[in-house]
């Protein structure tokens, strides 16, 4: 059904943001006089709405349990055995959305206050209605069924994104968390290393494969002649010797290699080789010790 259908009989325009297409309107009229249901219907015989009717509170309610979705309910106040108050009261507590209308000619105020108060009805209208009046009056309600249908399924896929979101923000917290000890531990695995190899009492060199020294422990820097700390970055072919650069070449092509080197009044026995770390890359290990009996 589209939205002009709501309006054809000439009633206010309703609010054409409003979106009703792909369901069909039904409006269920409880009255126990069946002329009175006639006369509903004849009302709106120009809509595309699907008029069902009742005869009475109980009939109105198996007919909602057996059809869905109706939108309107129009019931009279005065009914046997169960009255409108009554059936309007069980309307709201199975199907709260939809919209409640009470038609009776005994509008007085105790009636109408259990109306609003127990069966949460929208509107209240007086017999004989104004034909009019009662389109203008379903008019309405539909636009406020709709609305509220349209303002619950925005509801509903907010509160599916806020919970998406959650979802993510927990799943990231518990990365991070991890990445975080995944950290922690590598700094303690590396601090202990770096203490191991400061204590050996051999000398270790590091160079990466152009020739840059990128590390030297304690020992080496007793060893090789330069002040403390300066021998990290350099060139090794600016720092060291004519003979143990080129012990680090035999140690590039051959890949390892040992011997023996004379640096001023000491022997040097030294091992190397080409060794691969993180990320694949290569680099050179050199071991560097005093030989016995030297000093």
């Amino acid at each position: 059904m589209d939205e002009g259908a709501l309006n054809r009989s000439g009633t206010p325009e309703a609010d054409a943001s409003i979106t009703i297409a792909d369901e069909s309107v039904r409006i269920l009229c409880v009255d126990d006089e069946k002329g009175v249901l006639r006369s509903i219907e004849r009302v709106f015989l120009d809509e595309e709405y699907e008029i069902l009717k009742a005869t009475s509170g109980k009939e109105g309610l198996q007919i909602l349990k057996e059809v869905s979705p109706i939108q309107i309910v129009l019931s009279d106040y005065r009914m046997p055995e169960m009255n409108g108050v009554d059936f309007l009261r069980e309307v709201c507590k199975g199907w709260p959305e939809t919209v409640r209308i009470v038609l009776s000619g005994y509008a007085d105020t105790v009636a109408v206050v259990e109306a609003v108060n127990e069966g949460q009805i929208y509107k209240f209208l007086a017999k004989p209605w104004n034909d009019d009046e009662l389109r203008f009056a379903v008019s309405n309600a539909l636009e406020r069924y709709f609305l509220y249908q349209k303002n619950r399924r925005l509801t509903e896929e907010l509160q599916k994104r806020n919970n998406e979101l959650a979802s993510m923000n927990e799943n990231l917290e518990q990365r991070v968390e991890q990445r975080t000890e995944d950290l922690l531990l590598r700094n303690r695995v590396l601090s202990v290393s770096q203490h191991l190899l400061q204590s050996l009492p051999v000398g270790v060199l590091g160079l990466d494969m152009e020739g840059l020294i990128v590390y030297c422990n304690d020992q080496g820097e007793k060893i090789f002649p330069g002040k403390v700390g300066e021998i990290i970055g350099k060139e090794r072919t600016a720092f060291f010797s004519e003979p143990l650069n080129a012990f680090i070449d035999k140690i590039r092509e051959k890949t390892c290699a040992s011997g023996r080197l004379q640096l001023h009044e000491v022997v040097l026995r030294l091992k190397g080789a080409v060794v691969k770390h993180e990320g694949n890359q290569e680099g050179i290990v050199v071991v560097v010790e005093e030989e016995s009996g030297n000093g």
